[in-house]
């Protein structure tokens, strides 16, 4: 091999060696917004607040339920995850507590949520064959067979209970009834609707008291810049990241309406700049927030969508990976062009109207009259302000190309 070939060799392989380098991250898993963190910043009493609702939880034939609304980035998820985790961890040797957390709006049907259930205590269990209530005294068989007691978390809740009606929590509260013995599940509903307990029929609202309901304040700067350090200190090297520039990221923050997710995304993406540039410190340069897109949508909220809804979505998604928007005439045509990519017969432009107001419903859209409109028809400008068109985009066709 020539000394040409061995020089260009080397530095080709040169690039990988950042790989795994880690000048500033050491472990990636507390950026995530799943992670979970021993303690949390600013929650205190609403902490409190859940443990007054789940008074009583100790004794055996209770069961307790709450429901927490809130802004996306008010930390309802991390709140009833480690809350969930505490009752746990303090009813050990007195009563078996298991956990299942499921996400509504990746999981928006009865049978699907529970089928997620089911599954969380019993991975052998069939996915398919069985009624709703079938399923229901499985889960309760299974639960009570092991003398445990379920703490379900049902996520984005609104999302099931717009397609269900509500049906799936009022059987989930009665799971007791007409059969021997109490206390089997204890329900927590998390929504970003605060108008959730309205969606409710009377009979649910009895069972849920509205003295049960958890609203969530959004987080001050100062509450953001220090769940910015503790994801900081889990994840990075000792002085890696400067008080500086976690006080940037929480003015940030605070600014998009006290999310925390953003205030995450933020480090994310300055811990990335850093190690891109091979450096072992962020500087407040790295904190690019002009560069990043509210975090309030996520990739997987296309997969409850029926298919015709997706088909209006990836049109939009394509025109706006190029433009800043698309009006609704066009996006028309471009739902058409899709539909028949697909061999799909397009609805009426009715129903296409429908939608655009549910994707608009759901934040994955945002429209805006026309200052032209006036008594010329029902023109409006689409944008994509809380999502990547592309990686939205992108999500849709991978599945379309599964069918």
């Amino acid at each position: 091999m020539s000394k040409n070939v061995e020089m260009c060799n080397e530095s080709m392989a040169d690039y990988l060696d950042r790989i795994g380098a880690g000048k500033v991250l050491i472990s990636r898993e507390p950026l995530s917004y799943d992670w979970t963190p021993s303690e949390l910043v600013g929650r205190k009493d609403e902490l409190g607040e859940l443990a007054s609702m789940f008074f009583g939880i100790e004794n055996h034939n209770v069961s307790c339920r709450a429901v927490i609304t809130g802004n996306v980035g008010s930390g309802k998820t991390v709140l009833t995850r480690r809350f969930c985790m505490d009752v746990a961890a303090k009813l050990e040797g007195r009563r078996k507590v298991s956990i299942a957390h499921v996400n509504c709006r990746s999981h928006p049907s009865a049978s699907q949520v529970l089928q997620q259930i089911a599954s969380s205590l019993d991975s052998g269990h069939p996915e398919r064959g069985f009624s709703s209530g079938e399923v229901i005294q499985s889960i309760r068989r299974n639960i009570r067979s092991r003398e445990s007691h379920l703490l379900l978390i049902l996520d984005e809740v609104d999302v099931l209970v717009r397609r269900d009606n509500s049906d799936l929590i009022y059987k989930l509260l009665r799971i007791d009834e007409d059969k021997e013995g109490e206390g089997t599940l204890s329900l927590i509903m998390v929504s970003q609707e605060d108008s959730l307990f309205t969606l409710f029929e009377a009979a649910i609202k009895s069972r849920l008291g509205e003295s049960n309901i958890l609203r969530m304040r959004p987080y001050v700067a100062s509450e953001l810049v220090e769940i910015a350090r503790q994801r900081y200190e889990a994840s990075c090297r000792p002085n890696s990241v400067s008080d500086e520039v976690l006080r940037k990221i929480g003015i940030f923050a605070e600014e998009s309406g006290g999310d925390a997710r953003m205030a995450i995304e933020l480090l994310d993406r300055a811990i990335g700049e850093a190690e891109k540039d091979g450096r072992e410190k962020v500087t407040v340069d790295d904190v690019l927030p002009s560069k990043s897109r509210s975090a309030s949508v996520e990739p997987n909220q296309v997969d409850g969508l029926k298919l015709h809804q997706k088909l209006v979505l990836l049109g939009i998604c394509r025109r706006l990976k190029r433009e800043e928007e698309v009006s609704s005439g066009d996006a028309s045509k471009l739902y058409e062009l899709v539909c028949e990519e697909n061999n799909e017969t397009p609805k009426g432009y009715t129903t296409f109207w429908k939608y655009l107001k549910h994707l608009e419903s759901e934040g994955l859209i945002v429209s805006r009259a026309s200052s032209s409109n006036r008594g010329r028809g029902r023109t409006r400008y689409i944008t994509m302000p809380n999502s990547v068109p592309a990686v939205i985009g992108s999500r849709i066709e991978n599945e379309l190309l599964r069918r």
